[in-house]
């Protein structure tokens, strides 16, 4: 009777800490497998870097387009927006790499180049509140891109984002296997030899074509016709579209006289209609020529501006929340193009920087930049639009390396 007790108590003991056992296991695998997910439902895709903080600039951000899903983050079935987010002041951060690197960066960039002697303004790391991001790696992006092509297209904005990531990527390569194409105003090329990829930039501010009469040079901009170059996008693995700043020009700036809309010339419709007709012209033209099973379509919003007197001699961020500051460009505007891909019947992911952005007065060129060939001066229009290289644009195809990385396409959300 004893002896069956204790083997029985023997029994239960070795199975409690076989039990113990696993479950220690299984909380470790648990832990080691911890990751960012996208949310099933449709959602759009973005990323931060994660590097130690020494100082910090907080906000939430008023934007909640881009949603994360981590499996575990403090428990919250909320899961996690990277812009609720801050920067980070790390005084040992380094650029990903040097101007002098990078030789075909524009004058319009190159702050570094053009007598800007402070570096902070490189020190500030972007990091997503309860998000692991990975930091940019250029032999795994071109790695990625092996045998594609990538094809960013828009405004000067975009162009700066194409120098940017052109940089990051050719700055990894021994120059002799980089081929650089930038003499043309409206097409640049970085193409990798050992890699068969190629990373292009096409100069369309509308997206919709502009035309001007070579008789009386009126300008038209064509509401219902994609610009000429977009043949030249076709059959592209990788777009990223922009657009907004070029429709909100007014006086000397405005880049048109009329609008032309179903074969009528038309003058006195409201930006807000016209940019609506564009915006669904290049839906049109995504859905009819795209191939989504081929091709990931990426649209980055609006990067903010600043006034010369925020911008001129910063070299600190805005310590506010970003969407506190007054913005220059309409809301309406935004909300019109939001509105366009939120209706898409093919995933477009958002690349949502303008909160993020919003702070960086520091980061503009000012007067550290030259058009022309003349450098740029406090009373001579300080360059508060454009982002110095290496920079700020550095994040943002950070950013569009994490979303690769977690391949997490998807539509614009309403939550």
């Amino acid at each position: 009777m004893d002896t069956t007790i204790i083997e029985r108590w023997n029994l239960c003991t070795l199975l409690s800490f076989t039990g113990c056992i696993i479950l220690i296991l299984c909380l470790n695998k648990s832990h080691s497998s911890n990751k960012l997910l996208a949310l099933q439902d449709p959602a759009i895709s973005i990323a931060s870097l994660n590097q130690l903080p020494t100082q910090t600039l907080e906000f939430s951000a008023a934007s909640k387009l881009i949603v994360y899903r981590p499996e575990s983050v403090n428990n919250s079935e909320d899961g996690c927006n990277i812009f609720d987010g801050r920067w980070v002041y790390n005084p040992k951060a380094r650029p990903l790499y040097g101007g002098h690197q990078c030789p075909f960066l524009s004058d319009q960039v190159s702050c570094r180049r053009n007598g800007r002697l402070d570096s902070d303004y490189e020190k500030w790391i972007w990091r997503a509140n309860g998000c692991e991001i990975p930091s940019f790696n250029a032999t795994d992006m071109m790695e990625r891109l092996r045998g594609k092509r990538v094809v960013i297209v828009g405004d000067s904005l975009n162009r700066n984002q194409w120098e940017s990531l052109a940089c990051l990527l050719y700055s990894s390569l021994h120059p002799s296997r980089a081929y650089i194409e930038t003499q043309s105003s409206v097409c640049k090329v970085f193409r990798a030899k050992d890699y068969n990829f190629s990373v292009e930039f096409y100069w369309s501010p509308f997206l919709v074509q502009l035309d001007v009469d070579k008789k009386n040079g009126t300008r038209v901009l064509r509401l219902d016709k994609l610009s000429g170059s977009a043949r030249r996008w076709q059959g592209a693995d990788i777009m990223v579209f922009n657009t907004g700043h070029w429709w909100a020009h007014r006086g000397k700036l405005k880049a048109w006289d009329l609008f032309q809309y179903e074969g009528k010339l038309v003058g006195g419709m409201k930006i807000e209609s016209a940019l609506d007709i564009g915006m669904k012209t290049w839906a049109s033209w995504v859905r009819r020529k795209v191939d989504m099973n081929k091709t990931r379509v990426f649209f980055r919003s609006i990067s903010p501006s600043h006034s010369r007197k925020e911008c001129y001699n910063e070299s600190k961020p805005l310590s506010e929340e970003p969407f506190a500051v007054v913005s220059s460009f309409p809301r309406s505007l935004t909300e019109i193009i939001e509105g366009t891909i939120k209706e898409m019947e093919n995933p477009v992911t958002y690349l949502n920087i303008t909160g993020l952005s919003q702070n960086r007065r520091d980061a503009h060129p000012s007067i550290y930049a030259r058009k022309q060939g003349q450098q740029l001066s406090k009373e001579f229009h300080p360059d508060c639009s454009h982002w110095c290289l290496p920079g700020l644009p550095d994040t943002w195809n950070s950013l569009l390396y994490a979303s690769f990385v977690f391949d997490t396409s998807g539509r614009v959300s309403d939550s």
